[in-house]
């Protein structure tokens, strides 16, 4: 116990010398993280903000502990999730050094007052809760977009067949529109506007976004802008083609859906509903158990 106590007053002490020194030292922070920091508080909750508030010190020393392919690839995913709260991989890294030292901590603790379960919990939340939040909002936000993607489609041609060029009917349509779709096609509208060939602006679209319907919209596009496919007919057949996807897709998880319902059927609820009659049964029947057992 005496040890604990000591290892714990340790600890304190540590923390006040790298709290006053924190304060003291002037760190230069990345230019991803300041421009975070100073957009946050409109775009992230209050929790959110102190914890990068606390971690932005660390966050250079966490993404060169990471390497530049861990940094690649979760860059990728940030991407992917469409910067959620306004997310960088900067604040990224700033999360995970608090949540990492929070964890270890815990860890620590409750290992020492014998624990293990906690401790072990403690240990899993601050090496995936930031993890977590990031598969979650990619996954939203690509169920969102391929929710919305054969709508938009089909208005985009009708305002096409209207005699709009693509690129202003785009613009109307993209304005009409609110979410992850509309965001990523103001992205793009953007990046035309600053140079960048149509091409070139829809390839890095289909890249940043993981999603089977946006990699055939962007194809598509491409192969009827070189082939000189009309493009209203493109974006109709198009827009029929991923409702039949999705109603194919919708029929796949129904399929895969029934035997899930039938094991939990057969291995908890008629087990269960048998119990419950045959417990009725007896104690409606009236039986003496005990001139049954003798006592």
């Amino acid at each position: 116990m005496a040890l604990v106590l000591a290892l714990l007053m340790g600890l304190a002490v540590f923390g006040v010398f790298a709290g006053v020194r924190m304060y003291r030292a002037e760190a230069k922070l990345p230019g991803d993280l300041m421009l975070a920091l100073e957009v946050g508080s409109t775009r992230t909750g209050a929790v959110d903000s102190l914890i990068d508030r606390m971690g932005m010190r660390y966050a250079p020393a966490v993404l060169r502990l990471m390497g530049p392919k861990q940094v690649a690839k979760y860059r990728r995913k940030i991407d992917l999730a469409g910067n959620p709260g306004g997310l960088t991989i900067d604040r990224y890294a700033a999360r995970r050094a608090v949540y990492g030292a929070l964890g270890c901590t815990g860890f620590l603790v409750f290992l020492m007052r014998g624990q293990l379960f906690v401790a072990l919990l403690l240990l899993a939340f601050g090496a995936f809760w930031t993890e977590v939040g990031i598969w979650s909002a990619i996954r939203i936000r690509k169920d969102v977009i391929e929710r919305t993607l054969p709508d938009f489609l089909d208005v985009l041609a009708v305002v096409v067949s209207a005699g709009l060029g693509f690129r202003q009917a785009l613009d109307r349509v993209a304005s009409r529109y609110e979410g992850p779709w509309a965001d990523e096609l103001r992205i793009t509208l953007r990046q035309m506007d600053l140079g960048m060939s149509r091409r070139q602006a829809f390839a890095e679209l289909r890249r940043r976004n993981d999603s089977e319907q946006v990699t055939m919209f962007v194809t598509a596009l491409q192969q009827g802008e070189e082939l000189g496919a009309p493009i209203v007919d493109t974006l109709v057949s198009l827009a029929r083609d991923m409702r039949r996807t999705d109603a194919q897709n919708a029929r796949r998880k129904a399929a895969r859906a029934v035997p899930k319902a039938t094991m939990m059927i057969t291995t908890f609820m008629v087990p269960a509903t048998m119990i419950l009659l045959g417990a009725g049964l007896i104690l409606g029947s009236g039986i003496d158990f005990g001139a049954v057992t003798g006592e």
